[in-house]
């Protein structure tokens, strides 16, 4: 594709996004990517969506799509703060900021302006009558949105008192700054009785407040950095495979133990950007089932989400910096090392997670995403409305290659997606992709063999991609996500061209068993085929390949979570000679 594809529309990309506009709102104010994402990935994603690479997702937002009412960009410090617990990721990411305490009584809930909106206070009390002077008097207590304290009765005594202590520290105000007059002597002596009436809650308030201190200092003085937090995720996945043969020839069916393990950290140099570098160590040796020439096995279509294989030595996973720029509407991201266009454009699938979504590389999200294997790019997402994201990417392989770089890569990709909010609970995608590849092939790993190498035919190809993806929350526990995709390739020295399709479609439900954090998914489609072309060595594919998938995502605490699945690949390679191949796969996640 070259470089140049790029170039030609960067002018107009400027002028979009130099437009004036008056959305003032930073990143730092905005709503990702949650301690423990309960269902589907946020259908508010964030204004750069944390993918399935990220092996600190954000975990302090709501990434289910049953979750989610709006869709807003999110908080570039959130992926700064986040706990691990989406994120991201790795899909859909699971991060390590001090959690909410929930004894937390003093929390500003929303200004009320007379105590009778407080409903579980009763008004027969001689405190309700006296605290309802106070308020209306000095604006001095607050309560929750509702008017309400919530809790049983002590906790509304506790909370009552707080909202005393609030009044207390009102009326000291009033009389530090001279303003004496303001304050009876009949409201000083409510005051003093009420104190005595609530000896004890103030006094345990309190102390409260001063553990609180005492341990927010303390994290304060051994904190890993000022400006960095550390974070991660180990996956232990055991798996087994039958079937096949062909596929495979039965001497690799064994089950199997792999682990994949991700360190990280992210820094924030003006609490709106964001620096990540990432680490990864995996022992997915000959690409698992799938296989290799050597080794053949069942191909592409079996393989998992977590595969890697560093031979458990530790390697470089990723390099990324963002920051935001005009209003803060767009985020500008530059990734040196571990790129793919879903790192800027949203994949806006409910299962892109590598912890904790689909189990299958193929299940997580569309394929088209995956398009070049790069290792390099930018990109930028810009709000342009409330409803709407325009996202480019551009990445490119071997781009530390003098004799390529990024000009002149033999592999090279430009994306371009709209993301589209029809309604509070639906999320669309509209994507175009144009890519260049000097051997001929796709590199998704998700299809055929034959739809991923263009038919085998080994000569440069012009790409041209055009996908579609889609989620509805139907309740606050049912989602259905959809996706497909059509590749146009065009060989460059001849009249040869290569056509594929893929689809998906997926049901998630949340929480089925009233277990918060659990998910329970279907996914069935089909994986890359290369329904047309001329002038081919291979051909065509013959047949059609289905993938069925179900998993069961149990989580055991908020940085545990086990995951019990299996899928069905039915006329493997889309060849109905081979037999079908059944997958299962036990994986536990540990975040940290």
């Amino acid at each position: 594709m070259r470089i140049q594809y790029f170039l030609s529309i960067f002018p107009i990309l400027l002028v979009l996004t130099f437009q004036d506009t008056t959305f003032a709102q930073s990143l730092d104010s905005l709503p990702s990517s949650a301690t423990a994402p309960t269902a589907p990935q946020n259908i508010a994603p964030t204004l750069k969506e944390e993918v399935k690479d990220d092996f600190v997702k954000v975990q302090g937002q709501e990434t289910s799509v049953s979750q989610a009412s709006d869709v807003q960009p999110q908080q570039v410090k959130d992926d700064f703060v986040k706990v691990q617990g989406q994120e991201t990721s790795v899909s859909e990411v699971s991060d390590v900021q001090p959690q909410q305490v929930k004894d937390d009584f003093v929390k500003v809930q929303g200004q009320v302006t007379s105590v009778s909106q407080l409903s579980d206070v009763q008004p027969t009390d001689w405190a309700f009558q006296a605290l309802q002077s106070l308020v209306e008097r000095y604006s001095c207590i607050s309560g929750y949105p509702d008017g309400t304290y919530k809790g049983n009765r002590a906790m509304t005594r506790y909370e009552f008192a707080a909202g005393l202590n609030a009044c207390l520290q009102r009326v000291n105000e009033l009389i530090a700054a001279s303003a004496v007059d303001k304050i009876t002597q009949e409201d000083l002596a409510v005051l003093q009785r009420l104190q005595e009436e609530f000896a004890a809650e103030l006094a345990t308030l309190r102390g409260r407040v001063d553990t609180l201190e005492a341990r927010t200092a303390e994290l304060e003085a051994n904190r890993f950095s000022t400006t960095t937090v550390l974070g991660g995720e180990a996956i232990f996945a055991l798996a087994t495979a039958t079937g096949g043969d062909p596929p495979g020839d039965q001497s690799n069916n064994q089950p199997v133990f792999n682990n994949l393990v991700r360190v990280g950290t992210v820094s924030s140099f003006s609490g709106l950007d964001r620096l990540r570098i990432g680490l990864v160590s995996g022992n997915s040796a000959n690409r698992g089932y799938a296989g290799t020439v050597e080794k053949p096995g069942f191909g592409d279509m079996a393989l998992l989400s977590s595969q890697t294989d560093t031979n458990n030595r530790i390697a470089l996973d990723l390099l990324e910096y963002r920051f935001p720029a005009f209003n803060n509407r767009v985020v500008f991201t530059a990734r040196p090392v571990g790129f793919s266009l879903s790192n800027v454009l949203t994949a806006n699938s409910p299962y892109f997670d590598t912890g904790r979504g689909a189990i299958s590389r193929f299940g997580e999200a569309s394929p088209l995403f995956k398009i070049g294997s790069l290792d390099a790019g930018a990109g930028a997402d810009w709000l342009v409305t409330d409803w709407l994201r325009l996202q480019v990417a551009y990445g490119t392989r071997n781009s530390s290659d003098p004799n390529q770089g990024i000009s002149g890569s033999d592999h090279s990709t430009l994306g371009v997606q709209f993301l589209i909010k029809p309604s509070g609970n639906t999320l669309a995608g509209l994507t175009y992709i144009n890519a260049y590849s000097a051997n001929g092939s796709l590199d998704t790993f998700t299809g055929s063999l034959n739809a991923d190498t263009s038919g085998g035919l080994e000569k440069p190809i012009q790409v041209n991609a055009l996908g579609a993806s889609f989620q509805w929350r139907i309740n606050r526990q049912v989602t259905l996500g959809a996706w497909g995709g059509i590749t146009m390739g065009n060989f460059l020295n001849s009249n040869a061209y290569a056509n594929t399709t893929t689809y998906a479609a997926s049901v998630g439900i949340s929480d089925p068993f009233g277990r918060e954090g659990d998910l329970l998914a279907f996914i069935i489609g089909q994986p890359p085929k290369l329904v047309a072309g001329r002038d081919l060595p291979n051909g065509t594919d013959r047949n059609t390949s289905l993938h069925f998938e179900t998993f069961y995502r149990w989580g055991v605490s908020d940085n545990i979570f086990v995951t019990p699945g299996f899928f069905v690949i039915t006329a493997p390679e889309h060849n109905a000679d081979n037999n079908t191949i059944f997958m299962g796969v036990l994986r536990t996640t540990f975040l940290f």
